[in-house]
Formats: structure tokens, sequence, C-alpha cells
């Protein structure tokens, strides 16, 4: 369970290592992109491994966002901290963009 203090997250280990685990698969992904760009793959094929790679981006951001809302933000608003919201509007809208 992450637990939240000053503006830095304590995340349990089994979750450090699900987000480490698919930021690697993400980096492989993009490794295999750079190699596609090199190797003067078609076009069509390196902007599907895109799409890919963005859908794992926005997958994992999606997750990161939902841990953050059940600790960090429910922590803050139980403890009265208001501004979390202001926080929280900031992150939509960069979510929206």
């Amino acid at each position: 369970m992450e637990e939240c203090r000053h503006k830095k997250t304590l995340r349990g280990e089994d979750e450090k290592k699900l987000i480490i685990n698919r930021l690697s698969r993400i980096e492989g992904q993009l490794a295999g992109i750079k190699r596609m760009v090199e190797k003067d793959t078609y076009c069509n094929d390196i902007l599907i491994q895109l799409s890919a790679a963005q859908n794992s981006l926005k997958s994992l951001s999606n997750h990161m966002l939902e841990q953050h809302l059940y600790t960090c933000v429910s922590e803050d608003i139980e403890k009265g901290n208001i501004e979390v919201i202001d926080e929280l509007i900031g992150l939509f809208k960069r979510f929206n963009k």
C-alpha cells in the first residue's frame, strides 16, 4: 500500500516492481521503434508500434492516477487538505490535452 509523505510517495515493493516492469516494457518498445527507424521500416509499421507504446504509457498513467486517488488524495482530503483538489484538477487537465 502506498503512503504519501510531503510530496513523496512511499510505495510497497510489489507496486514498485509492477511500475518498474511496465516501464521496462515501454523502454523495450521504444528501443524497438528506434531500431525500426534505423532500418528504414515502413512508416505504417512504425506508427502501429508508436500507437502501442502510447497505449502502454496511457495505461500506466491511468494505473498511477488510480493509486494516487486511493492513497494520497484520499489521505489529504481526510486530513482536511482541500488544496489537493486543485492539484487533482491540474492532473485531469493534463490528462485531457
